[in-house]
């Protein structure tokens, strides 16, 4: 387990998309931390709400920059109509949305996390005494 934790942040505008209606701006911060290098967070902003966290893998992001990928609450695919962009779409009880995004940026995002943490070398990172404190309550500890 490494010790120098690191925290990259990258502002992004994603185009929320919807049927019959002009896409909408929405600002985005991607996120990534050596504290979980498996995953990527994508913050959205709602308004004076606030802030929408979506967390999902490194690696789902990787491969839908590349072709259709995922199969659960967080798919990403290339777009058919657009070569510079991706789809990003995103399901839950409360709702399905789905957003366009600049290929590019998320690919530069991608790069800088693997000057990081390099594929395949997650596990060096992951402190699995800390990991379990978080999973078990407590009072079973």
């Amino acid at each position: 387990m490494r010790n120098d934790h690191v925290t990259l942040r990258s502002t992004a505008v994603f185009d929320l998309l919807a049927p019959r209606t002009p896409a909408v701006p929405v600002k985005v911060e991607l996120r990534y931390d050596t504290r979980d290098p498996y995953a990527v967070v994508a913050a959205f902003r709602t308004g004076r709400a606030g802030w929408v966290e979506w967390v999902y893998a490194r690696d789902l992001l990787a491969d839908g920059l590349l072709a259709d990928a995922g199969d659960g609450d967080v798919r990403i695919r290339p777009s058919v109509e657009d070569p510079e962009s991706v789809l990003i779409e995103l399901s839950s009880p409360s709702g399905h949305a789905v957003f366009e995004a600049s290929a590019q940026e998320l690919a530069d995002f991608l790069d800088r996390t693997y000057d990081v943490v390099l594929p395949g070398n997650e596990h060096l990172w992951v402190n699995v005494d800390d990991a379990l404190t978080h999973l078990i309550p407590n009072d079973l500890a």
